[in-house]
C-alpha cells in the first residue's frame, strides 16, 4: 500500500475519532474568508474547547459514513470546515452562526447532534439555547425567588409590628 493511501487512512481515524467523542458536529463552508478570519475562528473553537478541522470531503464522509452519520451529499461539497465539541451540544453551532453574522461570507451547512441530523435552519435554532451556566444560573432564579418574597413579606409584616 502506498504512503499516501495510510496517511488517509489515518486521517479518517482522526475524523472517525472526533466525531465518536462529538455531541455536537456543525460543517461549515468557509470559502471567502481570509487567513486572519480563519485565525480568530479557531482561536475561538479552541477557547471553547471545540475541535475545528478542514478535511478533504470524501475523508470525511468515508468516516461519517462508517460512523452511521448520514449527511446529505450537498453538505461534503465544496469549502467544508467541520467543528466537534464533546461535552457541550450548543458551542459549535453558536460560534459557526456568530461567524456567519460576523463574517458575512461564512455559511454554516448542517450539523448531527446527539444522534440526529440537522438543517442549517436546525444549527441557528440550536444556537440560540443559552448556555448551561446561563440556563442553571436561570433556574437557580426560579427556585430562590418564592423565598426571596416570602423573606420580604415576613419583614414588611415584622416591621409594622415593631
Amino acid at each position: 500500500m502506498s504512503a499516501n493511501f495510510e496517511n488517509k487512512k489515518v486521517v479518517v481515524e482522526e475524523i472517525k475519532k472526533h466525531a465518536q467523542e462529538a455531541k455536537a458536529i456543525v460543517l461549515v463552508d468557509y470559502k471567502g474568508l481570509t487567513v486572519e478570519q480563519v485565525s480568530e475562528l479557531r482561536k475561538a473553537y479552541r477557547e471553547a474547547g471545540a475541535v475545528y478541522k478542514v478535511y478533504k470531503n470524501r475523508l470525511m464522509k468515508i468516516a461519517f459514513d462508517a460512523l452511521g452519520i448520514n449527511f446529505k451529499p450537498e453538505d461534503l461539497e465544496g469549502t467544508t470546515a467541520v467543528a466537534f465539541h464533546s461535552s457541550d451540544a450548543v458551542v459549535p453551532a453558536k460560534i459557526a452562526v456568530d461567524g456567519e453574522d460576523k463574517y458575512k461570507v461564512m455559511k454554516v451547512k448542517a450539523g448531527y447532534c446527539e444522534g440526529k441530523y440537522q438543517t442549517r435552519d436546525e444549527v441557528v435554532a440550536l444556537s440560540k439555547v443559552p448556555s448551561k451556566e446561563v440556563l442553571v444560573a436561570q433556574l437557580l432564579g426560579l427556585l430562590t425567588n418564592p423565598m426571596r418574597s416570602l423573606a420580604v413579606a415576613l419583614s414588611e409584616v415584622a416591621k409594622k409590628n415593631a
